[in-house]
């Protein structure tokens, strides 16, 4: 079993809009839309689990009627204080219906062109690993800061990657890597394999998608904008 955790229970502070941005609309239809579609639509994605915050549930349920077209939608689960404690809460429900040999697939509502090829490419790629992660290369050349205001060092860029959504993991091992980080040191984590890489899991690296953007600023929404305009539009 494949399941979908969508991370929806962010506040979004840093485009300064008056709601989150998952839930603004574009192309008059909420953010997070276009990825609960893509997903519920996927064959091989078998369920689909929502992290949100409970003031936004019953609207979200109401969106669900017109875009979770397989019906996949299982449940919602609450926020925690930091990314990777919503994913620990998501997981916790998630085990409650699915086996710990299953495979999560974890993604952001506010990426909302996720295409049906990385899903499958996601997916397949678990096949013979703990989990896998898209990344792109790095294009400029990488320093590291010590204090942020002089270079301390130049970086190998070929050795360096960016990580992007969706990662998959083999749900009973991910469960236990953030588990052993519980409490405190889960506060720590500021990306979802971050867990699985300090647990010794196994996991693959995937082409990434440059038009999987991530909604976090005012340009990013203007940009989606304006590709949801080209691509939604004519079809």
């Amino acid at each position: 079993m494949t399941v979908a955790l969508i991370l929806s229970g962010g506040s979004g502070v840093r485009l300064g809009a008056d709601i989150p941005k998952q839930y603004i609309e574009v192309n008059d239809r909420p953010v997070i839309s276009y990825c609960v579609e893509r997903l519920s639509r996927h064959r091989e994605i078998h369920a689909i689990q929502i992290v949100a915050a409970q003031e936004w549930q019953e609207t979200i349920a109401g969106w669900l009627e017109k875009y979770d077209a397989g019906r996949k939608f299982r449940g919602f689960s609450l926020p925690g204080e930091n990314r990777q404690l919503s994913i620990c809460h998501g997981l916790d429900d998630i085990r409650n219906y699915a086996d710990d040999s299953g495979v999560v697939l974890i993604h952001d509502a506010a990426r909302p062109l996720l295409s049906e090829q990385m899903i499958t490419d996601c997916v397949r790629a678990v096949e013979g690993h703990d989990g896998a992660m898209p990344v792109l290369p790095m294009k400029d050349t990488v320093y590291r800061s010590v204090d942020g205001r002089t270079v301390s060092a130049l970086l190998e860029r070929t050795e360096i990657y960016a990580g992007q959504a969706p990662e998959a993991f083999r749900i009973g091992l991910y469960y236990e890597a953030n588990r052993r980080l519980c409490p405190d040191r889960i506060r720590q984590i500021n990306g979802s394999t971050e867990p699985a890489v300090m647990a010794g899991m196994d996991i693959a690296m995937i082409p990434g998608d440059e038009g999987n953007i991530k909604i976090t600023t005012r340009s990013d929404l203007e940009r989606f904008r304006r590709l949801a305009a080209e691509r939604f539009n004519s079809r």
